[in-house]
C-alpha cells in the first residue's frame, strides 16, 4: 500500500522496525546524470527498471525520472511491468525488453507500449491485434549478435524478419538493439565483436533493405562506462543506475557511482550465553566464552542471504557485528559483546553506512555467494520501502 502524506510517511517509518529500506532517489538521478555526461550529446538514456527496479521499486523511480529530458523510457521485462506502470500514470515510452505473449498485445497497443519482436509468428498476432485495437504497435526488433537469449541472427534470415516486420501492416518498426554478454569483462574483444556484427547487420538493413530504423541500442551499464563507441542512438542503465558495480572487472573508478539502497532492522532481544551455548538451527555455533548475544527480526524470508550463516556481518553503533549461527527464515543472530550497555530497539545496519563503515551490496553478493544485481532484487515484499528526494521522505511502500 502506496502512503504519500507526510504523516502517513512518518508513520511508516516508526512501525516498521522490523525491517526497512531507504531508497535515495536523489542518488538515482545523480547516478544517471554521471552516466548522461559520458554520452554522446544526442544519445539517449532508458531507465531499466524491471524486477520491480532491480528490488528498488520501478514506479518511485520511473515518477522521479518523468520530468528529467534525456531519459527517453523505462525498460522492463514483461507485460504486466509494463502495464502496471501506465496504471500508475507513468507516461514515457515503456520498452519490454522480453518476448510479450499475444494474449497482452491489444492492451500493449492501446497503452502505447513497445514491443520486442524476433519470432515470425508475433509479426502476424501483433498486426492483427493493432487492426483489432485501431492503433498501430510499436516494435523494437531483438537482434542476437552472440547473448545467445533472443533475437533473430545477424544474417540474410535475419534480414527476412526485418522486411517481413517493416512491410506488416500496422507495424512501426522504432528501433532495434541486442545485448552484450562480456561487457563486464576487462577483455572487451567478445563486446567489440558483437558491436561490429550488430552495426554490420544495421548497414545490411540499409544497403539491402533501404530502411532506416530511428533508434538503435546496444549499451548496458558495463558498455555506458566502458565503451563510448558502442553509445548509438540510446543506451540502457541498469545496474549502475542504483549504483552497484556491473562486476568486480568494471573500473567504477571513472564515474562517481551512489548506491541507492539502505536496509535496516532493530535488535529484539538481548542475552548473556554461557560457555557452551549453542546458537540456531543446527548448532554450528556454540559459544566458547560468555557473550551478549542479540536478535535481529530478519531472515531468509525477507530475501536476506541464508548463506551468509558463519559469514556475515552488520552494523551496530558503526561497528562490525558478526553473524552466529544459521539464518531463519525470519530472524538471526548477532555478537554484540563488544557493547556491554546493548538495548532492545538499537538500530541494525544490514546494507548501506553506518558512521564510517559500510556494508556494500557487492561485499554481501561475494560472502553469500550470490552476486549484487540478485542480492537487491531479492529483497522480499514483507520489507517497506521508504523513498527519499531532496533528502526528505516523499513516499512509502508499506508491507501491508
Amino acid at each position: 500500500m502506496w502512503v504519500q502524506t507526510k504523516d502517513q510517511i512518518k508513520e511508516c517509518i516508526e512501525t516498521y522496525k522490523r525491517g526497512v529500506a531507504y531508497v535515495d532517489l536523489d542518488a538515482i538521478i545523480s547516478n544517471m546524470d554521471a552516466m548522461h555526461a559520458m554520452l554522446r550529446t544526442d544519445t539517449k538514456m532508458y531507465a531499466v527498471i524491471k524486477t520491480n527496479g532491480y528490488g528498488h521499486g520501478s514506479l518511485p523511480i520511473a515518477k522521479a525520472l518523468e520530468s528529467v529530458p534525456y531519459v527517453k523510457g523505462y525498460a522492463v521485462a514483461t507485460a504486466e511491468e509494463a502495464l502496471e506502470l501506465r496504471a500508475d500514470g507513468i507516461k514515457k515510452d515503456i520498452l519490454i525488453l522480453s518476448y510479450t505473449f499475444p494474449y497482452s498485445y491489444e492492451e500493449l497497443i492501446r497503452e502505447d507500449v513497445r514491443i520486442t519482436v524476433f519470432r515470425n509468428d508475433t509479426i502476424g498476432q501483433i498486426s492483427a491485434a493493432a487492426a483489432a485495437v485501431g492503433k498501430n504497435a510499436v516494435v523494437h526488433i531483438a537482434v542476437d549478435t552472440g547473448m545467445g537469449r533472443i533475437g533473430v541472427a545477424p544474417d540474410k534470415e535475419g534480414l527476412d524478419f526485418v522486411r517481413r516486420t517493416l512491410d506488416a501492416p500496422n507495424i512501426i518498426v522504432e528501433g532495434i538493439f541486442t545485448h552484450m554478454a562480456k561487457a563486464d569483462e576487462a577483455d572487451k574483444t567478445y563486446a567489440r565483436m558483437q558491436l561490429d556484427s550488430f552495426r554490420k547487420f544495421i548497414g545490411d538493413i540499409s544497403g539491402h533493405l533501404g530502411a532506416v530504423i530511428p533508434i538503435s541500442h546496444i549499451s548496458n551499464s558495463a558498455s555506458i562506462l566502458e565503451l563510448p563507441d558502442a553509445y548509438m542512438d540510446a543506451v540502457r542503465a541498469g545496474i549502475t543506475m542504483y549504483g552497484l558495480a556491473p562486476s568486480d572487472e568494471v573500473d567504477m573508478s571513472r564515474i562517481n557511482l551512489k548506491p541507492a539502497l539502505s536496509l535496516f532492522s532493530h535488535i529484539t532481544y538481548v542475552k548473556k550465553v554461557k560457555p557452551g551455548t549453542s546458537i540456531s538451527y543446527g548448532g554450528l555455533f556454540t559459544a566458547d566464552k560468555e557473550m551478549l548475544v542479540a536478535t535481529v527480526p530478519l531472515g531468509y524470508g525477507d530475501g536476506y542471504p541464508r548463506s551468509l550463516t558463519g559469514k556475515g556481518e552488520v552494523l551496530v553503533r558503526g561497528r562490525r557485528c558478526p553473524i552466529l549461527g544459521r539464518i531463519c527464515m525470519d530472524q538471526f543472530m548477532i555478537d554484540v559483546s563488544v557493547f556491554p550497555d546493548i538495548k532492545e530497539g538499537e538500530t541494525v545496519t544490514l546494507l548501506g553506512y553506518d558512521g564510517d563503515e559500510h556494508i556494500s551490496a557487492e561485499e554481501l553478493g561475494e560472502k553469500s555467494g550470490r552476486f549484487n544485481y540478485e542480492l537487491v532484487c531479492l529483497i522480499g515484499s514483507r520489507i517497506p520501502r521508504v523513498y527519499t528526494l531532496h533528502g526528505a521522505p516523499v513516499l512509502a511502500l508499506s508491507s501491508t
